[in-house]
């Protein structure tokens, strides 16, 4: 039985272990903190392929979307799924022509996009003021949704349980561990060697430091996202909403999370806002300019995540050239990829299987 070893209990490292663990490795889940306890819990997580060109990048999160969905099939509920599609507006006449413009290719390549007049959008959305869409470009993709990560995450990892697999957290990977030209292990913070056939780096915005002792690490260029969360308000959003002003969705009982670009560009890795941080109010604020009905609500609570991006913005996924026994997997919209990314990275360790579809997002290229 190949013993395997996941490092990160996030959603992608919870997809990953979960399909091995299926497919009858013998899996360890190395957690520095608790489940889904990094970036996975202050992500917006929203699922969609929307605008993530070229195709190949495109095509990979559409399979993500796929499989989120199929997994509700498998598991025969899924209730950290939600669907309702996502509508985006545009008011400046180069956000307009942009909008277009992607409606256009999207429907080219078969996603479902279209633009929608004010009067559609208010049937879909009452609670937002007419007149911040009265004249705007309004897209609706029905097909998007968003999860609950935390939940997601720990429903795959018990799966993974009941197959075999055992999770440890509080186990901080510090360091991998070589002899010669193969990974044979990692050693944590207390001290311990954990022996394995392969090493699954699963990290996030961890993963080159886990691997930069051993030499094989990639570049990473992360970037921070704020989320702030609402108290229960009385207005209902049934779609994830992209307004010039912000970007929000629904997140249960009546609360809501809201984030925003520009506001996110004034972030770093040491931000540490709370609910009572000029940001963190200033996003609540612009919520209500589109939803009158929460005017004077305040931030509950506030979330800071750092993305685990790849230098070039694109997903690195494969075995790291010119050693064996270690496998990488670090990405952006891990959200959207990560039960994909989880059935195919199984398929290539345990079956030495080579998917065309990850030949663009290998590792190697950061070495060329």
């Amino acid at each position: 039985m190949t013993e395997i070893l996941v490092i990160g209990a996030g959603v992608v490292g919870a997809s990953v272990a979960y399909r091995l663990a299926r497919a009858g490795a013998a899996v360890t889940i190395l957690e520095a903190g608790t489940v889904a306890g990094g970036t996975s819990s202050a992500t917006y997580a929203w699922t969609n392929a929307n605008n993530k060109p070229p195709r190949a990048y495109h095509d990979l999160n559409v399979g993500g979307m796929r499989a989120h969905a199929a997994l509700r099939e498998e598991f025969g509920d899924a209730p950290w799924l939600h669907g309702g599609g996502s509508l985006e507006w545009a008011t400046d006449e180069a956000h307009r022509a942009e909008l277009r413009r992607r409606i256009e290719r999207l429907c080219t390549w078969e996603y479902a996009a279209e633009e929608i007049s004010a009067r559609r959008f208010s049937e879909l959305e009452p609670d937002v003021d007419p007149a911040v869409v009265a004249d705007a470009t309004i897209a609706y993709f029905p097909e998007e949704g968003w999860i609950d990560p935390v939940v997601y995450a720990h429903a795959l990892i018990q799966a993974a349980a009941r197959a075999g697999g055992r999770l440890r957290t509080g186990s901080r990977v510090r360091a991998l561990r070589r002899d010669g030209d193969r990974v044979v292990g990692v050693t944590t913070a207390d001290g311990r060697a954990h022996g394995a056939d392969v090493v699954v780096n699963c990290a996030g915005r961890w993963a080159s430091e886990v691997a930069a002792a051993a030499g094989l690490d990639i570049p990473l260029a992360p970037t921070a996202g704020l989320l702030a969360l609402t108290p229960p308000v009385p207005a209902r959003v049934q779609h994830l909403l992209r307004a010039p002003e912000c970007h929000l969705r629904p997140d249960g009982a009546g609360r809501l999370v809201i984030a925003s670009h520009e506001v996110d560009d004034a972030l770093t890795a040491e931000t540490q806002p709370g609910p009572s941080a000029a940001a963190s109010v200033e996003l609540v604020a612009r919520a209500a300019r589109l939803l009158p009905s929460i005017a004077g609500a305040r931030p509950e609570a506030v979330r800071l995540g750092i993305r685990p991006i790849p230098a070039d913005g694109y997903s690195a996924v494969g075995p790291f050239p010119g050693v064996a026994g270690y496998y990488l997997v670090v990405t952006h919209s891990g959200v959207t990829l990560a039960p994909h990314l989880g059935a195919l990275v199984a398929d290539e360790i345990l079956r030495g299987r080579q998917d065309v579809r990850l030949a663009p997002f290998r590792p190697a290229r950061f070495l060329a």
